[in-house]
C-alpha cells in the first residue's frame, strides 16, 4: 500500500490532456486534486462530454487510457467506468490509485486498400438516399447470410449496440458482433455473430460508402466492391474506478 504522501507525488505526475468542447469546466478541478495539465504526450485523456465525445477522443488519441467524466446527458460509457460517481469522486479515486484499465475492443472495416476503425460500428450506407443498394454478407468465407435491397447495414460493437443498431432493430446486446439491417425492402431479422468473425460485405449494385463512428473520413463503394469487417486488433482503453 503506498503512503498518502506517495500518491499525492503520483498524481503530481499523472499528464493528462483534457477532451471535450468545453474543457474550461473541469481545469480547475483537475489542477485542483493534482492532475498535470497537457497539450502533448499525456499518460490519460480526460474525455470530458458523452458517448459521441469519447468515440471521438479514441479516434485522435487511440489507445491512451481514457478517464471519462460526463458533461452531458448521454453518456451510457460513463456508468460503465464509473457507475454514478460525480466527476470530482471519479478523478479522486484515479489520483489514489482506485482504478483499473479495461480493453475494449473495436472494429476494423478494410476496402479499397485502406482502413477505418470504430468504437461504436461500422456503417455500409446507400450514397443516393432515393436509390437503395443490393448487398451480399459472407462469413469466414463461407457462410453467406443474405442478399439485401435497402439503405444498408451497420456492424456494431457491444458499447455501439445502443446507438444506431439500437435505432434499427430496437435491441442491443452484449457479447459479439451484430449486424442490423437498415430500411431493408423485405424482412431481414438482425444477427449477432462471435466477436472472431470476418464479416464481407459485397455491393452487388452500388455506390455506397463506408463511416466508422462519427469520424468526417468515409470509404466510398462502387458496385462491385466490397468492404472486410472484423474485430481490430488495438483496443480503446477505459479507466474504471473501483
Amino acid at each position: 500500500m503506498l503512503s498518502s504522501l506517495c500518491l499525492w507525488c503520483y498524481a503530481i505526475c499523472m499528464k493528462v490532456l483534457i477532451f471535450g468542447n468545453h474543457p474550461e469546466k473541469i481545469t480547475d478541478l483537475l489542477k485542483e486534486i493534482g492532475f498535470t495539465i497537457v497539450e502533448k504526450d499525456p499518460e490519460f485523456v480526460v474525455s470530458f462530454g458523452g458517448d459521441g465525445t469519447l468515440v471521438l477522443s479514441e479516434f485522435v488519441y487511440p489507445g491512451i487510457p481514457k478517464i471519462v467524466l460526463r458533461d452531458s446527458n448521454i453518456c451510457k460509457m460513463c456508468k460503465y467506468a464509473s457507475g454514478a460517481l460525480e466527476n470530482r469522486e471519479v478523478l479522486m479515486r484515479v489520483r489514489n490509485g482506485s482504478y483499473r484499465i479495461a480493453d475494449v475492443w473495436k472494429l476494423e472495416a478494410t476496402a479499397n486498400g485502406r482502413s477505418l476503425i470504430g468504437l461504436n460500428d461500422i456503417t455500409v450506407h446507400n450514397v443516393d438516399p432515393r436509390h437503395g443498394i443490393r448487398y451480399k454478407i459472407t462469413v469466414d468465407g463461407s457462410m453467406e447470410l443474405h442478399e439485401v435491397i435497402g439503405d444498408g447495414v451497420v456492424a456494431a460493437t457491444p458499447f455501439g449496440s445502443t446507438g444506431y443498431y439500437r435505432s434499427i432493430t430496437d435491441s442491443y446486446f452484449e457479447t459479439g458482433i451484430g449486424l442490423a439491417f437498415n430500411n431493408s425492402t423485405e424482412q431481414a431479422d438482425h444477427v449477432v455473430l462471435r466477436e472472431d468473425r470476418v464479416i464481407k460485405i459485397d455491393i452487388v449494385r452500388g455506390p455506397a460508402n463506408i463511416y466508422a463512428d462519427n469520424q468526417d473520413d468515409f470509404i466510398h463503394l462502387a458496385t462491385g466492391e466490397s468492404v472486410v469487417v472484423k474485430k481490430a486488433i488495438s483496443p480503446a482503453r477505459i479507466v474504471r474506478v473501483i
